[in-house]
């Protein structure tokens, strides 16, 4: 532990682990899968305390015991909850690399104000929600999931009211891009802003004229650059450099729709449903080969996220139908597979599925909204 956290007796007065230090028995649990951290929490008081402490989730990260779980976003036709969190855990039946597993899915609390088209940010633990329309007015409200504890917390608003933004993570800030009219100075000013955690507020980021009038439909962060996908062309942030660029003509033609980045290759999926990537060192597609026999030849609703340095694709199927096969069924399958990617020489990828399974069955008319990584 660092000098500047407390410690745990600091914190509370009964022993975790009766005949051993606080500190040893903190080293002892922090080691434990998560998966098992609901029966732990029953053990005692000192257990359950321990298990909801940033304390611990410090020392799970100083200890490399952290693992990688993905959260998903759900929206329905529910008018009292038309959006829904859900995250996965993989519980194992033996070693933690062996792929029979069993799925538990774990609803989390609804955000306090639904919103449609917000931009999302994934910051350490925390997945921020970023702006959005509620009753067809664009927010500026910003809502933050602390993924260790499940818990919603408002964030510090943005200057002006978003949605359908881009946006990314670069050294431990958050920049969010477009998804306003700038028909008043301040939206023009504030077109593009820059969050710091550590100061706790938005500061404007200068753009260019020519650049605010796009509206976003994807984004992406590679190598340090902002990668904001517009209803006409891309444009490229460099927030190390704070110069703004228009992005290729080859990566605009051939990003559609969701995507996410893993060692620096930047995978979409065209208009056949296919997996393609792009290495930004090159300048090239690459259609992702060997995964053809395991997933769809259309991915349907199909979102992409990196969870541990590997690539996880969610996708909608129909779900069961009805006894009267003239009546949609009343469900619709989500499902998932973990790939892992190998890069040859000629810059081909190469795809192996770790697994692929169906992981939730959701109502009818569900859509998948957004779906990240977070490290725990």
């Amino acid at each position: 532990m660092s000098g500047t956290e407390p410690s745990l007796s600091a914190a509370q007065s009964t022993v975790i682990i009766p005949s051993l230090s606080d500190d040893v028995a903190l080293n002892c649990l922090a080691r434990i899968p998560r998966w098992h951290h609901p029966t732990l929490s029953l053990v005692s008081k000192s257990f359950r305390y321990l298990l909801s402490s940033p304390l611990f989730f410090s020392a799970r990260s100083l200890l490399h015991s952290t693992q990688h779980f993905l959260y998903l976003t759900l929206r329905s036709h529910n008018l009292q909850n038309p959006s829904s969190w859900v995250t996965f855990y993989k519980r194992h039946n033996s070693v933690p690399n062996d792929t029979n597993f069993q799925t538990l899915v774990v609803p989390l609390p609804p955000i306090p104000s639904p919103s449609i088209g917000s931009a999302y940010a994934t910051l350490g633990p925390k997945i921020y929600v970023l702006g959005g329309s509620i009753n067809d007015a664009p927010t500026s409200h910003v809502w933050v999931l602390d993924c260790r504890f499940h818990t919603w917390e408002p964030g510090p608003s943005m200057r002006v009211g978003r949605e359908f933004a881009a946006a990314g993570v670069v050294e431990g800030k958050i920049y969010v891009m477009g998804g306003c009219l700038v028909d008043s100075w301040a939206r023009a000013a504030h077109w593009a802003e820059v969050f710091d955690p550590v100061v706790g507020r938005w500061e404007a980021v200068q753009s260019p004229i020519e650049v605010r009038d796009k509206w976003m439909h994807a984004s992406a962060v590679v190598g340090g650059r902002i990668y904001a996908m517009a209803d006409r062309g891309g444009v490229v942030y460099n927030p190390m450099r704070k110069e703004w660029e228009r992005v290729s003509g080859d990566l605009d033609m051939g990003w559609r729709g969701r995507a996410c980045v893993v060692d620096r290759v930047l995978y979409s999926y065209d208009y056949l449903g296919k997996i393609r990537g792009f290495d930004v060192g090159n300048g090239e597609w690459n259609e992702l080969k060997g995964v053809d026999k395991g997933l769809p030849k259309f991915l349907c609703g199909a979102t992409m996220a990196n969870v541990g340095g590997r690539l996880v694709v969610v996708w909608e199927e129909k779900g069961n139908t009805n006894e009267n096969e003239n009546v949609r069924g009343r469900e619709m399958d989500i499902w998932c597979a973990e790939i892992e990617v190998t890069k040859n020489g000629d810059w081909d990828l190469y795809g192996k599925i770790n697994w692929s399974k169906k992981v939730l069955s959701v109502p009818f008319g569900s859509s998948i909204v957004h779906c990240t990584g977070v490290s725990l």
